[in-house]
């Protein structure tokens, strides 16, 4: 059965009310706005005034650098959390929602597979509860007041050549990448270059995932940057007065949503920026809520630990004020032999010295994550044609970095499959952790951009192409020059070229521009080609999808 299949069986017999699953964590239906039966957001009174006792604990779930041959780290989540409540260790799941550009495009569904699924699948996977229209609709409504402003008369001296805010669309449009607006005559507004970001890479995406309260929300709002004047001096939202309505906008979106697994397992599934471009991890107010209402919090950040996990223990971590009690890599034998230079096609063989080989990028996701000071378990998502000699390498290669890796198979029998990563898991929270961020706050950007290049990536040197080395000294002037950063890379290598598999080094990263994202509160660094409107491929996923006349749908995964 396909992953859509499994969860529309289960949907139609199994599924809990939600206001069921709402009562395993002691949440009552005055703290719920249900959609539907199997759908809810949490009012932020429900848990904002509660203290967050200090014995619950925090889980990071990251993997290795994505390849062709699939990782699972959404689905060893999903199966992680199933398994610690079979264990009998309260558990509440945090992951981001599915945007509809991977949907559509080359990923397909994004609410884990087979039978360690969040449902109701395909409502997740579209349009769920509106959050991602209600973000693209607040972005839009910006750049047309930005644009109003000036065809009204531009009292605050915008200079159209440098506005630097863009529109959004939550779907891959490679067409909208760079566009002109205001053709057509003087009643059409002013011509101006612009263009689109999908919305998953948008400023407010990362901004309500960082925010705590309506009040947060609004004071982040009012410092986005949205160009420049004439003069070049900053202007922001709060100067055009708009944060107020932007933050409206986003009333609704900024309470978790509520869901469950094939298992019943609570999860609560908000915010999704992308983890190559944005931060990649899901809200503060989810992961608050789920560490205030249960006595384990699972949460996954996206791609591989060197964009998700760099991205949580540096830019997350320090908004949330709690670090991860321990980290899970998930790897799989198939994408481990594709690093070691084995073709897609022979990954069902049996090849030892290719895993030895492609070891070396999970070996540097596990030095990474102990650099931080926290206790590692590497689950083995398994798949059918891993070999007992190859699990057995790999569980001794991990062994060799004081490291227990676990095969684990949550994709075929659920939370059974998952018990003994659980029981690892568990025994893991019980080692000393010293939590040591990988950089200081009053460091300079190019500091920070320094260190996660040669102490993350690998990288020998770090180059600043002509426009970025123009708006360090922009930064510079303007106090901007130490905030956080944020890398934008590519997500299948450590460095920044997409073909450079295994766990590169010497090597030297291309930063091209800079985003200023101050709302959000980071600086994001754009390195290579990465791109914040990706295309659909040449077969996308939208293809394989289709609705029957009694509305069940196929394909989506």
């Amino acid at each position: 059965m396909s992953d859509i299949e499994i969860a529309q069986a289960n949907e139609q017999k199994e599924m809990q009310p939600i206001t069921t699953i709402a009562a395993k964590v002691g949440l009552q239906e005055q703290d719920i706005e249900r959609y539907g039966d199997y759908k809810a957001k949490i009012k932020l009174t429900a848990f904002e005034n509660q203290p967050l006792p200090a014995d619950h604990k925090l889980i990071l779930v990251t993997s290795i650098n994505p390849t062709p041959a699939g990782e699972g780290k959404s689905t060893v989540t999903i199966g992680l959390g199933d398994a610690l409540n079979k264990l009998g260790a309260q558990t509440m799941i945090a992951l981001r929602e599915p945007s509809l550009g991977p949907v559509m495009g080359m990923k397909g569904g994004a609410t884990g597979g087979g039978y360690a699924q969040v449902v109701p699948m395909e409502d997740i996977n579209l349009h769920f509860t509106g959050d991602m229209h209600a973000l693209t609709c607040a972005n839009n409504t910006l750049a047309a007041l930005i644009d109003n402003h000036i065809h009204q008369g531009n009292a605050l001296n915008i200079d159209q050549r440098r506005i630097s805010w863009k529109r959004t669309l939550d779907i891959n449009d490679r067409a909208l990448r760079h566009t002109v607006i205001g053709l057509g005559g003087p009643f059409q507004g002013i011509p101006r270059e612009d263009g689109f970001n999908i919305t998953v890479a948008s400023e407010l995406m990362a901004i309500l995932c960082l925010a705590t309260n309506i009040h947060d929300l609004k004071a982040r709002i009012a410092k986005i940057l949205i160009g420049y004047t004439y003069d070049r001096q900053p202007v922001t939202v709060g100067d055009l007065k708009v944060q107020g309505a932007i933050a409206m906008l986003l009333k609704d979106a900024l309470k978790p949503n509520l869901v469950q697994t094939l298992e019943h397992t609570p999860t609560l599934i908000h915010g999704g920026p992308f983890a190559n471009i944005a931060h990649g991890c899901n809200s503060i107010l989810a992961t608050t809520a789920a560490l205030k209402l249960a006595k384990y919090t699972i949460t996954e950040c996206g791609f591989g630990a060197d964009l998700g996990a760099e991205k949580f223990l540096d830019i997350k971590t320090p908004k949330l004020g709690k670090h991860p009690d321990a980290v899970v890599i998930v790897a799989t034998v198939r994408a481990l032999k594709y690093n070691g230079g084995v073709a897609l096609a022979d990954l069902k063989t049996e090849n030892i010295a290719a895993l030895e080989q492609g070891f070396a990028n999970l070996k540097r996701h596990i030095e990474n994550m102990q650099r931080y000071g926290l206790p590692v378990t590497v689950a083995i998502n398994a798949f059918t044609a891993d070999t007992p000699a190859e699990i057995q390498r790999l569980q001794a290669l991990c062994a060799e970095l004081g490291v227990q890796a676990v095969n684990t198979e949550v994709w075929e029998k659920g939370s059974e499959g998952g018990k003994a990563l659980g029981e690892a898991v568990l025994a893991s929270l019980t080692a000393p952790v010293d939590f040591k961020p990988l950089y200081e706050p009053e460091t300079t950007l190019t500091e920070k951009i320094a260190i996660i290049a040669q102490q993350i990536y690998g990288a020998k040197d770090v180059v600043y192409e002509t426009k970025a080395k123009k708006q360090l000294k922009t930064f510079a002037t303007n106090g901007w020059d130490k905030m956080p950063v944020c890398m934008a890379k590519t997500q299948y290598s450590f460095s920044d070229d997409p073909k450079a598999l295994g766990a590169p080094t010497g090597f030297t990263l291309h930063i091209r521009e800079f985003t200023p994202d101050l709302g959000a509160g980071f600086i994001v660094a754009l390195t290579g080609n990465v791109l914040t409107m990706p295309g659909l491929p040449k077969q996308p996923a939208a293809l394989r999808m289709d609705i029957a006349d009694d509305g069940t749908i196929t394909g989506l995964f």
